[in-house]
């Protein structure tokens, strides 16, 4: 199906999921009357979805290295509307690779810029950094400034905001590209300040075995992370509760489905869905 899927998101009018297979440059759509199938191609290196308030769709764009739009027509995503440029530089200078993103309920948009899609032609193409660092930004839609919030993860991955919106996790996947042994494989939760700043940064959980790619919470504030071979589950006390083994490494993952209570595991290269007894912390 895929050779490495990401960035799942759910289309809640159209009742599909919407998810990257970025070596192969295409976004792949599934629903339960039709399975999967090819919803674009040629998407530049997509990686993490994420749709806005108005319910337009955002991509984290490895190969353009920034935030694009993929706007609804008549209520509807569809897979050959044009993507447009939201961000794709800061202080004049091209970012790296965003890589997830996540909308608050003031409509501001959060996103991660780590070196992935810049290392290597798998995922993006190979370029230097012009920023020289891997930040965590916000950019005000309202005003289009965009303000970075934190340098002090070593590569940024996934995040996600607790359901009252006072917390932010963010994973550190910088174990990713380096030796056995060295880098960080861990979720980091800030204290979100005011609408512009977090801070208090402390190490929330440490994810063994592989990295906390993807995150999300439930509407419990329950943590949801990607290791190696499992959903892992962690309590905002930081306890890990339990873990939802999958047979294939899990890259990303996001609730779904008409009740909101359907986890979609994007995993190496399958799709899969579990059912809980629980909501996605972004139910209505």
């Amino acid at each position: 199906m895929a050779s490495w899927g990401e960035g799942p998101v759910w289309i809640e009018n159209q009742a599909c999921l919407l998810f990257s297979d970025i070596p192969n440059n295409r976004m792949l759509v599934w629903s339960e009357n039709e399975g999967v199938r090819v919803w674009a191609s040629n998407v530049d290196f997509t990686n993490g979805h994420c749709l806005d308030l108005n319910g337009d769709l955002l991509h984290c764009s490895h190969g353009k290295r920034g935030i694009y739009r993929t706007s609804a027509v008549m209520g509807l995503l569809r897979g050959d509307t044009p993507m447009q440029c939201v961000v794709d530089r800061f202080d004049g200078l091209r970012l790296n690779s965003p890589n997830d993103l996540v909308v608050k309920r003031d409509g501001s948009i959060w996103f991660t810029d780590p070196p992935y899609g810049i290392v290597s032609e798998r995922e993006g193409h190979r370029a230097q950094s012009e920023i020289g660092l891997n930040g965590v930004y916000r950019m005000d839609p309202s005003t289009q400034a965009l303000d970075r919030v934190t340098d002090w993860l070593d590569e940024p991955n996934g995040l996600a905001f607790s359901p009252d919106e006072k917390t932010l996790y963010v994973s550190d996947t910088s174990a990713a590209l380096r030796a056995p042994g060295q880098g960080h494989h861990h979720i980091v939760a800030f204290d979100v300040i005011n609408a512009k700043e977090i801070g208090n940064p402390r190490i929330f959980a440490v994810i063994n075995s592989g990295l906390p790619d993807g995150l999300r919470t439930d509407k419990q504030g329950f943590i949801y992370t990607s290791s190696a071979d499992a959903v892992q589950v962690f309590h905002p006390d930081g306890s890990l509760m339990g873990k939802l083994h999958i047979p294939e490494k899990v890259g990303n993952l996001t609730f779904g489905g008409p009740h909101h209570n359907e986890l979609f595991v994007v995993a190496t290269t399958s799709l899969y869905r579990i059912r809980l007894n629980t909501q996605g912390a972004l139910a209505p």
